[in-house]
């Protein structure tokens, strides 16, 4: 080999980047402090033949109930992770500081362990501090063990003595190890703490649950190797100033990604929401100018949210434009559209965007419903009353169909909506068969009636739009 190849060099813990000398922050995935030394390259070594764990078999031998979900007794969490916790999964939940990760957490233990042992360890509270917050919110239990440590070698102690089917460790971030290198929370350490956790919990059989920070944009904290070590990745949201907080599932390989739990937190704890329709509405007896209704789909729940836009004029001379809840791109893009197409007249006006209740919307079918909204605002004229919006629009103003069309419709309907605009062929996406190509004639603009008092209008584009509701 080469003098270049056997110099030590420096390997980024992130993306696996590689430099001959340290820097503070990758090159390749702009990350700080990840960047650490990988050692002399002695050469390639051919591994050789060692010990199997179990001989390889035939898939359709393999026992699947072992990896059967057991519910946890929380049903909206039950939701989001596919039916529950799976035996030797590792769930990664992430949220940030104050949200009520631990709540949660504590609740689902106090529930499970009315059927199985349960460890929780934690690193960032005392016992006492979290047994406080189990009288509070009612749950303690026999089987549910709880231990104070920061240290791995004394938490693998704790799960050899209690033997627990489940284990919570909150959070991942403060446990050291005396093999890693650096401090608890660095790099380093967590990833020689998950990779342990991970190999404890996969031999043993044993659900496990790790808590963990996230960064100031949202992000979760520690190496991305993190999120590849752990079987699910759940994302805790929800305004600190709301009582409203909803899961989602960011990765998961034992059930749907696209699913969300939502909760009611309160002083007596926190409790799941079954029925969270009519949460992302506001409740007003009129028509406001800048409001408008869609309806958003998230995994197999239908939810009605309120769109919420405002256009002032302004001075200066880079107008602002400030979205809360929305996808900020698509807000620009739709903004860019209505004012080419449309002739809005938006360079002078700061414009403002938000929806209700907290919760985020990344579904492309809100594109319709912001527009209508933004234009609402810019008119000061209001939109009519029961009317919700369902639509993706493009850069050249025509209106694309959305997935799930009726059954968004059925639940609008349920909650008192009587009008629907729907772009043109999106009743007959839903009813064509699987595989079947949609014809690209246009479709004239009509008004169909989908259930009794409830119609639902077709629109080509996003012209045709604004005329049917002005």
């Amino acid at each position: 080999m080469s003098k270049a190849a056997q110099r030590a060099g420096y390997r980024c813990a992130e993306c696996g980047w590689r430099t001959t000398k340290w820097v503070g922050r990758c090159g390749e995935c702009q990350a700080w402090g990840t960047v650490d030394e990988e050692g002399v390259r002695a050469g390639v070594h051919v591994a050789t033949p060692g010990a199997v764990t179990a001989p390889a078999v035939p898939i359709g031998q393999v026992k699947a109930e072992i990896a059967h979900a057991r519910g946890t007794g929380v049903s909206e969490l039950d939701r989001v992770l596919g039916g529950g916790l799976v035996p030797g999964a590792v769930v990664l939940l992430a949220g940030e500081p104050g949200i009520g990760k631990s709540t949660l957490l504590l609740e689902a233990a106090a529930r499970i362990a009315a059927q199985e042992t349960v460890l929780y360890v934690t690193g960032e509270e005392s016992a006492a501090q979290v047994r406080m917050r189990a009288d509070r919110i009612g749950a303690v239990q026999d089987r549910l063990y709880l231990a104070a440590e920061t240290d791995l070698s004394a938490l693998v102690t704790h799960v050899e003595k209690v033997q627990p089917g489940v284990l919570i460790v909150d959070s991942v971030q403060t446990i050291g190890s005396a093999q890693g290198t650096g401090v608890p929370g660095g790099v380093t350490q967590v990833r020689e703490v998950a990779g342990n956790l991970v190999r404890l919990a996969k031999d043993r059989g044993m659900s496990t649950v790790l808590v963990g920070h996230v960064t100031k944009d949202g992000s979760i904290a520690g190496p991305r190797v993190l999120e590849h070590l752990v079987d699910v990745v759940l994302q805790f949201e929800g305004d600190r100033h709301s009582r409203l907080r909803m899961v989602r599932a960011v990765k998961n390989r034992f059930g749907p990604t696209d699913e969300v739990g939502c909760f009611d937190l309160h002083e007596r704890g926190i409790e799941g929401l079954t029925d969270p329709s009519g949460l992302f509405l506001s409740r007003r007896g009129d028509p406001v100018p800048g409001t408008c209704v869609t309806v958003t789909v998230e995994g197999t729940r239908p939810l009605p949210a309120e769109v919420q836009a405002l256009v002032a004029r302004t001075e200066a001379q880079q107008p602002r434009r400030t979205s809360s809840g929305l996808d900020p791109f698509r807000v620009t893009m739709v903004l860019a559209v209505l004012e080419r197409r449309l002739n809005a007249r938006l360079s002078g006006c700061d414009v403002f965007t938000a929806t209700v209740g907290g919760i985020r919307l990344a579904d492309p079918s809100v594109d319709l419903a912001l527009m209508l909204a933004v234009a609402s605002a810019a008119g000061d004229k209001a939109l009519p009353s029961g009317l919700v919006v369902l639509g993706e629009v493009g850069l050249a103003g025509e209106l694309r169909p959305v997935r799930d069309v009726r059954r968004r419709l059925a639940e609008a309907s349920r909650l008192g909506f009587t009008r629907a605009l729907v772009p043109a062929g999106s009743l007959d996406v839903d009813t064509a068969p699987r595989g079947a190509q949609r014809s690209l004639v246009p479709v004239e603009s009509r008004t169909t009636s989908l259930a009794p008092g409830f119609d639902v209008t077709e629109a080509e584009n996003v012209w045709d739009a604004l005329t049917h509701v002005t």
